[in-house]
């Protein structure tokens, strides 16, 4: 009933139209503004993305939406209508790819995000029906950052986060991991991602003497209230999330980045896992690819995250083009099956296995824990 439905489609659109040799894929990137660390990876690693799949020629266009979700929703609207995508890559971040989803549903086009908030893809609805994800969710990390926390003596946790979706989705998902670690939560504060200073909120962090606290950011904003900290004096154990795996962080933090710890991508540390690590080949391959490109040191999650979408795209373009051309409605539907069918797809940061009710598809081996020692990330087993 499926390969009818789609050859009606596709029939119908070569009437009109004809349908068109390339798959043209849309990619909108956050390369300027305040996550601009998180969409110049990305977008350097669109060039590493397959030329060619199943025969057909790959054509990515590379919009900046200068990390602002009204121009990621044009940046959209632009790929549909003009350029006539059969796919959509991004954007970087949560706000931009919740902004999006309306008109991706409207339109009916598959996007993979490369934003981490659980709320892109759940709960599934029309909405979500044609969108998908790569990086790893916030309760996958929250657990890891609760299960540290209580293996390592602490009591009380006060937190810090984007004033954002971002932010918004990290407070409820951590919340919902301190209360299975007994861990308590006794102060949180919010910052925009564009702010110069957070004393007024650091002062109370501490007036609430946690024993850690756990800042929910990404990029470089992030360092902004860990810098704080340092210089009121704080001493506590100080967490980050995953949003901040790049080197940009660690170059803006510098010094008062030492000893903090997040969840992690497999991929951030990829030469120091164990060898029995079942990401740790396909992590590899990605930090040999970019760093050939790139130089020495140059890799971040965030650019993975985007190979990663190319290898989903990898396994289920082939299998759409069973059903339908590109260029055509038939084509964009038998895509996103595709992609909700895909199984065992190892990237740099896990293994993914979508599903009708699970548009991310990873699990527990899509984290790891890491420290920051001597401006560096190191393993932590």
């Amino acid at each position: 009933m499926k390969t009818l439905k789609y050859l009606v489609l596709a029939l119908a659109a070569a009437a009109s139209s004809g349908a068109q040799a390339d798959i043209n894929i849309g990619v909108t990137l956050s390369t300027t503004g305040p996550a601009a660390s998180l969409g110049i990876p990305e977008k350097n690693t669109v060039a590493l993305l397959p030329k060619e799949i199943g025969g057909q020629k790959m054509h990515y266009i590379v919009l900046d939406d200068a990390s602002d979700p009204t121009v990621a929703v044009a940046n959209t609207r632009k790929f549909i209508t003009e350029d006539k995508v059969d796919a959509i890559l991004g954007s970087s971040t949560s706000p931009n790819s919740l902004a999006m989803l309306d008109v991706i549903a409207e339109t009916k086009t598959p996007t993979i995000s490369l934003g981490a908030s659980s709320r892109i893809v759940e709960p599934m609805d029309a909405k979500r029906h044609w969108m998908f994800k790569v990086p790893q969710n916030d309760i996958m990390m929250s657990l890891a950052i609760a299960e540290h926390m209580a293996n390592h003596g602490v009591k009380t946790v006060g937190f810090i986060g984007f004033n954002d979706a971002y932010g918004e989705g990290w407070s409820q998902e951590f919340g919902k991991a301190a209360g299975l670690k007994k861990l308590q939560v006794v102060d949180s504060e919010r910052y925009n991602r564009n702010d110069t200073s957070v004393t007024g909120q650091v002062l109370k962090l501490m007036a609430a003497r946690p024993d850690a606290i756990l800042i929910a950011g990404s990029g470089t904003p992030a360092a902004l209230p860990e810098k704080a900290l340092r210089e009121r004096g704080y001493t506590g154990k100080i967490y980050q999330t995953h949003g901040v795996a790049n080197a940009d962080f660690l170059r803006v933090g510098g010094k008062d980045l030492e000893g903090t710890f997040l969840p992690s991508g497999p991929v951030l540390v990829a030469n120091q896992l164990p060898d029995s690590n079942p990401v740790k080949k396909s992590a590899l391959a990605y930090v040999s690819a970019y760093e050939a490109a790139y130089g020495k040191g140059t890799v971040s999650t965030f650019g993975a995250h985007m190979n990663d979408a190319g290898q989903l795209l990898k396994a289920a373009i082939p299998v759409a083009l069973k059903h339908a051309q590109p260029g055509t409605p038939a084509f964009r539907a038998a895509l996103r099956d595709a992609l909700e069918g895909v199984k065992e797809v190892k990237g740099a940061h896990g293994i993914f296995n979508m599903s009708p009710t699970d548009h991310l598809g990873l699990d527990q081996r899509a984290r790891v824990m890491v420290e920051i020692v001597n401006g560096t990330w190191k393993y932590q087993p």
